[in-house]
């Protein structure tokens, strides 16, 4: 009886709750914008909202869902061989399998096109504050920062896709009537906004807590690179001039930092963790996203970056060879520098080339008793180990951790822009203006650094400067982006990325099926699904259905 009470009373509060829940008040609803944050109203709000952006664009280095994401931007370019492919890569050299529902576009896409929302809230945000909390010059400085951005992910949508849908305001509600604008009104959008950005973003600082921070040259190095791919070479010109005759930056040229007493040069020590960053001595850094390690750091990564695994080689599979911190930690080599890379691209001496850059023979390290007999000795180049064991491999992203030897994650910063590039772009914009004489200038202060032979205005082409972004830049620069900017992925790829009969690479990693619309990525099927209200075309070449 008593438990029959207690659900008597249960039940009649239930039917109380009921009654009182259909009075008006409840029935009002209260409409909270998800879309416009609340935060947005002071410096430590805007400032937690640029924090996310840069959090945002850790994401693109740091993903291991798809293992093989960042052999996406490598594989089926002119540099790198697939040697085990996780999957969402194939489609990248295995051309006629790139389809409209691709992952990779996909992601591509969604990406960019978030970051642009969330730019888009903040500037819309600070540019009708009325706060009084916030001077007109921080005020600046936040909507130059949230514009840097905004130019970043539509300079690289611009790079991949071509024409895209110009978002310039938050979204308030779901929209389904998307148009694709033309690729001239997406970089006018791209040139305003870098321009408000080299104007009001402040000097590079060494201070720990802000030097991560997007400066005003970050924004000069992106104006120069949108300015190449908007076909206004003297305008990239003089966005690195600016740049370099700052100098805020000077090329690393002595031994510095963390391995300064140990046998290395000064090329390679820019890439070593401790080393990386301008508080750290790395003078030629414009921007480094910086990473830590999770179980040192709370909130260090956004996910656990694979390049080492993908860069480095697998020689701890081989027997008699363990992982090892001059070794550059443990890889899995998911692609392998071709053999033009290896064998043609660098000159005798090239310090871009040297042991401590790119490593090329092995000894047996495994100190336990039955290696006793091979220990020191050189592991011999033979058979299929060649291609993912002990083949050659760039030690820019070589990471060792005694703690943890497996090594899924690893932990170093990512050096997004530095001087040496910004040459680079100087070199490229004067060919283009048929100025050999003065790229071949520009070109011989990187090789002066690198020990390099010096070139001569004959030897300056499109080609021999994105040679020489290979030589400067391997491993660091999206290469495929790079070569869809320049519209010269179809005849380097074809060119150079040509397979040694004598290497056994099976022929279903070999490059097949690409075409001149292959310079552009297909607009993901499900975006142009989704917009029902209107018609978001697909780029030529791929099919619609």
């Amino acid at each position: 009886m008593k438990n029959k009470s207690k659900i008597i009373i249960a039940l009649l509060s239930l039917n109380i709750f009921m009654l009182s829940s259909c009075s008006d008040d409840f029935l009002v609803e209260e409409i909270r914008s998800d879309y416009t944050p609340e935060t947005l109203n002071d410096e430590l709000g805007y400032q937690a909202q640029l924090l996310g952006l840069y959090q945002m664009l850790s994401t693109f280095y740091t993903r291991s869902g798809d293992q093989g994401w960042l052999s996406v931007w490598q594989a089926g370019t002119d540099i790198t061989w697939p040697t085990a492919p996780q999957g969402i890569e194939v489609p990248y050299y295995k051309y006629n399998q790139l389809t409209t529902d691709d992952n990779a576009a996909f992601q591509s896409w969604e990406l960019w096109y978030n970051m642009v929302e969330n730019a888009n809230s903040i500037i819309a945000s600070v540019e009708s504050s009325t706060s009084a909390e916030l001077t007109q010059e921080q005020k600046d400085a936040i909507n130059a920062e949230a514009r840097f951005f905004r130019a970043y992910a539509y300079n690289n949508l611009a790079t991949l896709f071509g024409g895209v849908p110009l978002i310039t305001e938050p979204i308030t509600e779901a929209r389904f009537d998307y148009t694709r604008n033309t690729l001239a009104e997406i970089n006018t959008q791209i040139e305003t906004d870098l321009q408000f950005a080299t104007q009001n973003l402040g000097a590079p600082t060494n201070a720990p807590q802000f030097e991560a921070r997007v400066n005003k040259y970050v924004a000069n190095q992106l104006f120069a690179e949108f300015y190449l791919r908007a076909g206004k070479p003297d305008l990239a010109e003089d966005q690195a001039d600016i740049i370099i005759n700052s100098q805020a930056f000077q090329l690393v040229t002595q031994r510095y930092g963390v391995k300064a007493s140990e046998e290395g040069d000064p090329f390679s020590d820019m890439f070593f963790k401790g080393n990386q960053r301008r508080s750290q001595g790395n003078t030629e850094a414009l921007w480094v996203l910086e990473n830590e390690n999770p179980s040192d750091v709370r909130g260090g990564s956004s996910g656990n970056p694979q390049q080492r695994r993908i860069w480095g080689a697998g020689y701890h599979n081989v027997n008699g060879m363990i992982p090892a911190d001059s070794l550059g930690g443990r890889g899995i080599a998911r692609i392998r520098l071709n053999n033009w890379v290896i064998y043609d691209l660098y000159d005798d001496g090239d310090m871009r080339n040297s042991k401590y850059s790119i490593h090329k023979r092995f000894r047996y390290n495994n100190p336990d008793s039955n290696f006793a007999d091979i220990y020191g000795e050189l592991v011999p180049y033979t058979g299929i180990d060649t291609l993912a064991r002990i083949q050659p491999y760039t030690l820019k992203w070589g990471h060792f951790d005694s703690a943890d030897v497996f090594g899924f994650g690893m932990w170093k910063d990512f050096i997004l822009m530095r001087l040496g590039e910004t040459y680079l772009l100087k070199a490229e914009a004067q060919v283009m203006q048929n100025n050999t004489t003065g790229a071949a200038t520009t070109i011989n202060i990187l090789r002066t650094r690198a020990n390099a032979p010096q070139v001569v205005a004959g030897d300056m082409s499109l080609d021999f400067i994105l040679d020489e972004r290979v030589r400067e830049l391997l491993a660091e620069e999206n290469r495929r982006m790079t070569l869809m900017r320049t519209k010269t992925l179809v005849e380097r790829a074809t060119r150079l990325n040509v397979q040694d009969p004598s290497i056994p690479l099976p022929q279903t990693m070999r490059i097949e099926g690409l075409q001149e619309f292959h310079e552009l990525l297909p607009i993901p099927l499900r975006e142009i699904q989704l917009n029902k209200d209107a018609v978001l075309e697909q780029n030529p070449g791929y099919s619609t259905n």
